[in-house]
């Protein structure tokens, strides 16, 4: 689905060079590289402080931990997403309240989570899926009118710009109270092997979320909060920043495999494209089609798999349908515009090397498998 291979073969300058900076100077935690990743993350997000630590999911629990959001307290999250998001939420001991997506975009349906909040609402945290903002003007809205604060789960779209109703532009993971990412090797800023980061304008936040990420405390032996031990490694920090230098690039490559998917499909009527939305530009994380009614997916999948083309179903189960989360009450009915994408979502290989050449076998080989049911 990725080609991590390529994509470092045509750095491994760069990337060696930096490798080997931390090394000779062995300064190998919190060493000099971290704090500078951080700022020139800072600097391409334009946003004010940039807190690294060890992956996605300490991203999600800090930034949490710091609002001191009660236990027993409602966050409202899309049911559609990756379940670390969820996780989080069940574990520091909040009520998980799951809310439907749009069709379209897949992203936290506006209607149906103004619907759900209630006197116990404290938080919302909306995700970015498969690489494009959601509809962050109308989220900024409903948090003001109910005291609510927003945590954007960032971790399939950094670099994404939102574009507001008054035409202010910001990436993704800075437009709410703190935004969260990941650096997982296959997300568009990878390092080679797990990290994290947290986003936020608020000094105060940001001072509290460092001291949570290093156990609690701002100087060693301490500890003025209840923390955990969260740090993004000098080497990862290193390899992050030569790859920081370059995420606009692999945006508009992933962009270009998603335009001529798009052109190959276009007049097929068993998939729909993705839908790319008027207030976001998109970087692609994934490429997900929509297949019509009557697709039986997995014998699509078997097919494509003896033509040796790769594919993948983000995500075949939602989260409130987990067996992790059927404590929270809900059943299959539910959430069924989420349910029903479960059932009809497939994600084909998008990347940054991937040339015209292996991306028409894919095409030509989709196309085949698709014949059975046009």
């Amino acid at each position: 689905m990725v080609d991590l291979k390529g994509q470092y073969e045509k750095i491994k300058a760069e990337v060696d060079q930096a490798i080997q900076q931390v090394i000779d100077g062995t300064a190998f935690i919190n060493g000099p590289a971290v704090k500078s990743f951080a700022a020139d993350l800072e600097s391409y997000l334009e946003v004010d402080h940039v807190i690294p630590c060890a992956n996605g999911t300490d991203a999600l629990q800090i930034a949490m931990m710091a609002l001191e959001i009660e236990r027993g307290s409602e966050v409202l999250v899309p049911s559609w997403t990756y379940v670390a998001t969820v996780e989080v939420i069940a574990l520091l001991g909040y009520l998980p309240v799951f809310v439907e997506v749009e069709p379209d975009s897949f992203n936290i349906d506006i209607d149906d989570l103004r619907k759900k909040i209630s006197s116990k609402s404290k938080a919302i945290a909306p995700v970015h899926l498969y690489g494009q903002c959601a509809n962050m003007d109308e989220i900024l809205e409903i948090a003001r009118q109910f005291g609510l604060k927003v945590i954007e789960d960032t971790a399939q779209a950094l670099g994404a710009k939102h574009i507001s109703k008054a035409g202010v532009i910001k990436r993704a993971g800075t437009i709410g109270d703190i935004g969260t990412t990941s650096f997982f090797p296959s997300k568009n800023l990878g390092c080679f092997g797990d990290g994290g980061a947290i986003m936020t304008n608020d000094k105060e936040l940001a001072s509290k979320m460092r001291m949570i990420a290093n156990h609690g405390q701002k100087r060693k032996y301490y500890n003025e909060l209840a923390g955990v031990n969260s740090r993004l490694d000098t080497i990862q920090a290193a390899i992050l920043s030569v790859k920081l230098k370059h995420l606009d690039e692999y945006a508009a490559a992933r962009n270009q495999v998603a335009d001529r998917y798009d052109e190959a499909f276009a007049m097929l009527d068993t998939v729909e494209t993705p839908f790319r939305s008027s207030f976001s530009d998109h970087v692609f994380h994934q490429y997900t089609l929509k297949l019509a009614k009557g697709i039986n997916r997995d014998m699509l999948q078997s097919d494509l798999k003896e033509l040796g083309i790769p594919s993948m179903i983000y995500y075949p189960i939602p989260n409130h349908l987990q067996p992790a989360y059927s404590s929270f009450g809900y059943k299959k009915g539910d959430l069924l515009v989420t349910e029903g994408l479960s059932k009809r979502v497939l994600s084909l290989p998008i990347h940054t090397e991937m040339g015209n050449e292996t991306q028409s076998v894919i095409i030509d080989g989709f196309k085949e498998c698709l014949v059975k049911y046009s």
